[in-house]
């Protein structure tokens, strides 16, 4: 309970910085539709620039993740704006909430695609597995809200709910690229007595999609715990 009034807190004081965005949008004739589009349009994007450093890159180069990373941070303002361009727009409806989840789960699924091909192209296939986990975590925790909102019951508590996870990734894969950057892709950290490196470059962006992939699916886990309760409270 406690973390969802700071997570509301949080959200308002967000939406108060962005506003004068919003408005600017609705004033050059964005609409909610438009700008859900627009985010979809910036993850296909994401998943091209890891799917090119898959293709063009080498294991060493960092610098896709990073560019990646900023471009999920963008896309995922947009996630943001679609729902105050209609609040703030009065153009709200039934069909704009739909055509925004269900462009959101494309959205975040394009983008896993472009990491797990990036990851597998550069053989960091337990990272690779890391992250097929979390995307399937993240598609449960939207999709037990939205059938649980289907039967009357309102879910949306937990970790790792979708601006959580954008961020997550975002912030990581810019530290990972710009890490890179100074110490190099390839670095490698030994402890003494120990056959295999405990640390690598790339670890800055993998860890966190392995938290994410433990943390998603403990989400998911508990909000079907959370809808078995409210629906025998119920007697269904």
């Amino acid at each position: 309970m406690e973390d969802t009034l700071v997570r509301d807190k949080l959200q308002k004081g967000i939406y108060k910085v962005i506003n004068p965005l919003v408005r600017g949008l609705i004033k050059i004739g964005f609409t909610p539709n438009l700008v859900t589009v627009t985010g979809l349009v910036l993850n296909i994007m994401v998943a091209i620039v890891f799917i090119k450093g898959a293709e063009q890159g080498n294991r060493g180069d960092l610098s896709y993740v990073g560019w990646a990373g900023a471009l999920i941070l963008f896309a995922g303002l947009f996630d943001m704006l679609d729902g105050q361009v209609a609040r703030l727009g009065n153009m709200s409806s039934s069909f704009g909430a739909l055509f925004d989840s269900v462009l959101d789960r494309y959205s975040e699924l394009i983008m896993f695609l472009g990491i797990c091909y990036y990851l597998v192209s550069h053989h960091y296939f337990i990272s690779s597995l890391a992250a097929f986990i979390a995307m399937i975590g993240s598609m449960m925790v939207s999709y037990i809200r939205a059938r649980s909102e289907g039967l009357g019951i309102q879910n949306s508590g937990g970790l790792m709910q979708r601006p959580e996870r954008v961020i997550l990734l975002a912030l990581s894969a810019i530290a990972c690229g710009i890490t890179g950057h100074f110490i190099g892709g390839n670095y490698k950290y030994y402890v003494p007595g120990i056959s295999f490196h405990v640390f690598e470059t790339m670890t800055i962006f993998t860890l966190p999609i392995a938290v994410m992939a433990v943390l998603t699916n403990i989400t998911a886990i508990k909000r079907l715990r959370n809808a078995k309760k409210a629906l025998e409270a119920k007697g269904r």
